[in-house]
């Protein structure tokens, strides 16, 4: 959604399983939102709802609903360092990619070494 210049005010999780039955939830965010740590979070919360135990999941879709263009967002004060060094971080990350590729920065557990 950042590459677009677009933010979300809702995600939609949509799980697939055998036998063609699908479960669907829409959570809204507490405000319009591109940051990774935003849509993890409530990704995980959808995950968390969906109660998944033994099911035989077949599919899983997430989508970013009502989607406006992040330019109109209202940036918020935060008082917490920690959240805004990550913010900052995300747009250096986001730097990087644009101008070297996607693939050359990411979390250290997916980096393998060229042999």
């Amino acid at each position: 959604m950042r590459d677009r210049g677009q933010a979300a005010r809702a995600l939609t999780l949509t799980l697939r399983f055998a036998g063609d039955t699908r479960w669907e939830k829409t959570r809204r965010l507490g405000e319009p939102s591109a940051h990774e740590d935003h849509l993890h979070t409530l990704a995980y919360q959808l995950m968390d709802a969906a109660g998944l135990q033994r099911g035989r999941l077949t599919g899983l879709t997430l989508r970013g609903e009502d989607l406006m263009d992040a330019g109109q967002v209202a940036q918020q004060i935060s008082l917490d360092g920690v959240r805004e060094d990550r913010l900052v971080a995300e747009g250096a990350v986001d730097q990087i990619r644009d101008k070297f590729g996607p693939h050359v920065i990411g979390p250290s557990a997916t980096f393998r070494r060229a042999s």
